[in-house]
């Protein structure tokens, strides 16, 4: 019987990720064109509900009822398969991520994820790799010039800034000794790791910025002139899937952020409950990749490509030396 209500459990975890994940981009959508309404002093969606809070409903229901359309020269098989391979990697990896310990619910312990890894990191790190697939497969299949460079151009990116942002998170993991994300939370119950580690949570930021590809880093995209990229061939419910995957990763970077240099759902000052925290932490991180969006130009590919090897792998190359020496000083008799 123990059996079945646990495996229960991590089912009812499951579809409740994946029902938040799926419905994000409806929230999000409708935040995103506010705030870069008021930014511009403008008022953004307005006419459908009240200010425009149907606007992400009616977005959906164009997106799934739009006719599916596939270029006559496409690889069929590949041009299908991207969206999907973008797609689930983000979902995958939050199987992995804690939201808090443990709540009491009708007597029972529940605990605030669905796998405690003692290789969480690794874990997300390998995973979340597999969606520049679905970028490179998409762009390539559609058999356009415009995506197939937006493809090529997502596949270096990838590959520049993935490697720092692999680099900034070894300095948290030297200082919890563990690479458990709960373990990594559980180390910061005093301080939070953005004091020890402010260079490795610049490096990470930056590049999750460039992970999820959006401004100043959406070259995969740049609608000046690429015309959006890789998903230029793609329309209707294949094309949803590529924005709910770079929702889901936007929401991604902001949890890694705020567990692995913010404490988690450790709070300060203020009692509130932990996961109340974590959350206002991570609805803060997701406002500023909106203002992000709509405060930076997009930078040139050779920028780009600068930024990634020039700038952010030497520092979290340098950031991984200082916390050793650091580490081994204090430790030393």
């Amino acid at each position: 019987m123990e059996l079945i209500v646990a495996l229960g459990l991590i089912v009812l975890k499951v579809a409740l990720l994946i029902a938040i994940l799926l419905l994000l981009p409806l929230p999000l959508t409708w935040l995103e064109r506010k705030i870069a309404g008021h930014m511009q002093q403008r008022m953004g969606p307005m006419r459908v509900g009240w200010h425009g809070l149907l606007q992400p409903v009616a977005d959906g229901i164009k997106l799934l009822t739009k006719e599916d359309h596939i270029p006559a020269e496409a690889d069929r098989f590949l041009f299908k398969l991207a969206p999907i391979l973008a797609l689930a990697p983000p979902f995958v990896v939050f199987v992995a991520i804690p939201f808090g310990e443990t709540v009491s619910v009708l007597g029972h312990e529940i605990t605030l994820y669905v796998s405690n890894m003692n290789v969480a990191l690794l874990f997300v790190f390998s995973v979340i790799g597999i969606e520049v697939y679905g970028v490179i497969f998409g762009g390539w299949a559609s058999n356009s010039k415009y995506a197939v460079l937006g493809s090529l151009r997502t596949c270096a990116q990838m590959i520049s800034y993935e490697i720092p942002m692999g680099f900034a998170v070894i300095g948290v993991v030297m200082l919890a000794q563990s690479m458990s994300l709960v373990e990594v939370v559980r180390a910061q119950a005093d301080v939070w790791n953005i004091v020890y580690q402010p260079v490795g949570f610049f490096v990470f930021f930056v590049a999750g910025l460039a992970e999820a590809q959006r401004i100043p880093f959406d070259l995969a995209e740049a609608e000046g002139d690429l015309g959006a990229g890789f998903h230029t061939e793609y329309s209707g419910i294949r094309f949803a899937f590529f924005m709910v995957s770079e929702y889901a990763i936007v929401l991604l970077v902001s949890v890694l952020v705020v567990i692995l240099f913010f404490g988690g759902w450790n709070g300060v000052l203020i009692p509130l409950p932990p996961l109340l925290w974590f959350v206002l932490k991570i609805a803060f991180f997701v406002y500023v990749f909106i203002w992000f969006r709509f405060t930076f130009p997009r930078y040139r590919y050779d920028q780009l490509m600068a930024i990634g090897w020039k700038v952010l792998l030497p520092l979290s190359m340098a950031n991984i030396i200082i916390t050793g020496v650091l580490l081994g000083v204090v430790a030393a008799p």
